[in-house]
């Protein structure tokens, strides 16, 4: 089950709001300043981690990350559950530095968050099936090919309504083509934390879990690869205690 908020009195909460908007904006401002002169990627990913676990704990969001050892060094995709806006920072701070994440092009619009976005590595995708889409994904491979790790949101977005929606295809086509195991991660609290639809925050408890890690398709061919794909996503949907999204039409 998701880790209950902290209790937060009404008279509270536009005060704490405005608390976890100044940290999150001084934070930001002050690693992208470090992180645009700072040569090497890893350096730069160091620096985010740092900024977000920090954002994290003067928020009051007490950050847990559950069966960490999984991650060995061995390269990766990941595939995690996607609630609020604050997953992507929840994720940055669980991970190591080796990390790659993959993010809807959409982001890519909001000015200082692609800058700094660009200097960590991250890779804008179009959710879409066009060229753009096909495009993308040879950017990931090409990714991928250099044993570099890779963190998907493979819901592709994430709406109010509690649940797991149907994942698209896209990570574990990159895990079958790279011949990456696929480690599936439930992502808990985030959602109570900074609720989808609302910029109001409250501080409380988020926990990262690292399930067991699932071997890549056997190939590209499309039931290889769906059948990977469905046995992470029911993986994430037996320990994330929300309901199945995908049942729904």
């Amino acid at each position: 089950m998701n880790p209950p908020p902290s209790p937060l009195p009404r008279w509270l909460a536009l005060p704490y709001a405005l608390w976890a908007g100044l940290v999150f904006t001084v934070i930001s401002l002050t690693a992208l300043a470090l992180i645009l002169p700072l040569p090497g990627l890893t350096a730069r990913r160091r620096v985010a981690r740092a900024a977000a676990k920090l954002f994290l704990m003067l928020a009051g969001m007490r950050l847990t990350v559950r069966r960490a050892e999984r991650l060995g060094e061995q390269p990766f995709v990941v595939v995690a559950n996607h609630s609020s806006y604050l997953d992507g920072i929840v994720l940055c701070a669980a991970l190591p530095p080796r990390f790659g994440f993959v993010i809807k092009r959409e982001m890519s619009r909001v000015p200082l968050a692609n800058l700094l976005l660009r200097r960590i590595g991250a890779q804008f995708v179009d959710r879409g099936r066009g060229q753009k889409g096909a495009r993308d994904t040879r950017k990931l491979l090409k990714r991928a090919s250099k044993g570099r790790s890779l963190a998907f949101f493979p819901e592709g977005t994430f709406q109010a309504q509690p649940g797991l929606m149907r994942f698209r295809a896209g990570a574990f086509v990159v895990a079958a083509r790279a011949q990456f195991p696929v480690l599936p991660v439930v992502i808990r609290g985030a959602r109570a934390a900074l609720p989808p639809g609302g910029m109001r925050p409250r501080p409380g408890r988020v926990e990262v879990s690292l399930l067991e890690p699932i071997p890549p398709p056997a190939s590209t061919e499309h039931d290889a690869v769906d059948e990977v794909m469905q046995r992470s996503r029911q993986a994430i949907l037996a320990q994330l205690g929300e309901p199945d999204l995908a049942l729904d039409g």
